[in-house]
Parts: structure tokens; C-alpha cells; sequence
């Protein structure tokens, strides 16, 4: 059996190009949007629907305004968009219903997750990946010494058609306890 072969025209396929500098970035639509430590714009260039939602911490892993703001429109199994963030920002401690996978594009980062009661590290600069399970509490932050007023990207890429990502019990009890959510 072969793989069948269907023509795109050049329209067609313009829909399917997101050119950098034309990408909107979003600060807002997650839980912890708001708090100190946690400022980061966010980036939908693939995919990233809106999830239907059970409670007030689950969102779209790039938070509801981006997940609306899609460049490329698709729902092919994987979405993917950039993370821009200081030094010592990045989001609370979070899992999804699928895989995340962060590569770093500037900058040095601190990828961790909760195992076992502890929280566990690895730190990431450029080109280099890690891949987390569905399920794992995980969280990420810009770590870069030396440039306290430079921004750097992250990639991330999140499989399914409409992930879902959820703050830990954690991340919501400090929250509400700061006055970010009700």
C-alpha cells in the first residue's frame, strides 16, 4: 500500500506558514498569568485549541489567549509555540494530559519536575531537549546569568490534537492565598 499524495496550491500552503515576525505574543489566560515569578509571553505558532475545561486550573498549555490566536490552524496530532521570559521567570508547577518537549533557543533554562515528594532538575541552553510524560508536574525558568533586562525563547512542543495542561494543587493554593485567582 503507498501513501497517497495530495497537491496543495501555493494559497493553500500560505495558510500554513507562520512567518516569525508576524507571530503575537500573549502574557495572559493562565492561572498564574499575573504573578511576579511567572511573567513570560507565549507564542502559538501550531495549533494550541482552547480545551474544554473541569476546573478553574486546567487551560491550554500556552493559556487561553494564545490557544484563540493560532498562526497555523491545524489539529494534526502536535502543537508547538515559543516561550519568551526574563531571567528567573517562567511558570508555576503544572502537568498535561500528554507530552511536552522544551528545547531551549537563547538562553540557559531549568526544566524540573515533582518525584517522590522532591523536586528534580535538569538545566538546558540551546539546541538541547528534554521530553516530559504526560502526567508529570513540570515547570521551567529562565536562568540566563549576565543579561537581567534580555528576554529569552524556548520552544515547546505538545502532542495531541487539544492538550490540556493543569496547575498543581500547589501552584493554585498559592495562588489563591496571594489574591491571583478567587
Amino acid at each position: 500500500m503507498s501513501i497517497p499524495v495530495i497537491n496543495y496550491s501555493r494559497e493553500e500552503m500560505r495558510k500554513r506558514v507562520a512567518l516569525f515576525k508576524d507571530l503575537k505574543g500573549f502574557d495572559g489566560g493562565l492561572p498564574d498569568s499575573d504573578y511576579p515569578s511567572a511573567k513570560r509571553k507565549l507564542y502559538n505558532v501550531i495549533g494550541f485549541q482552547p480545551p474544554e475545561k473541569d476546573s478553574e486550573s486546567e487551560t491550554s498549555p500556552l493559556g487561553d489567549d494564545a490557544a484563540e490566536n493560532a498562526a497555523i490552524k491545524i489539529s494534526e496530532g502536535f502543537n508547538m509555540g515559543f516561550v519568551e521570559a526574563a531571567p528567573g521567570k517562567g511558570p508555576m508547577m503544572h502537568n498535561h494530559d500528554t507530552n511536552e518537549t522544551f528545547m531551549p533557543i537563547t538562553g540557559r533554562w531549568r526544566c524540573c519536575w515533582e518525584t517522590d515528594g522532591k523536586v528534580e532538575s535538569f538545566e538546558l541552553g540551546p539546541q538541547d531537549t528534554i521530553s516530559f510524560p504526560a502526567h508529570v508536574n513540570r515547570r521551567f525558568e529562565n536562568i540566563t546569568e549576565g543579561e537581567p533586562d534580555a528576554t529569552h525563547w524556548l520552544l515547546v512542543i505538545v502532542s495531541g490534537n487539544v492538550p490540556k495542561a493543569e496547575f498543581s494543587e500547589g501552584s493554585m493554593t498559592e495562588l489563591r492565598a496571594q489574591g491571583y485567582v478567587d
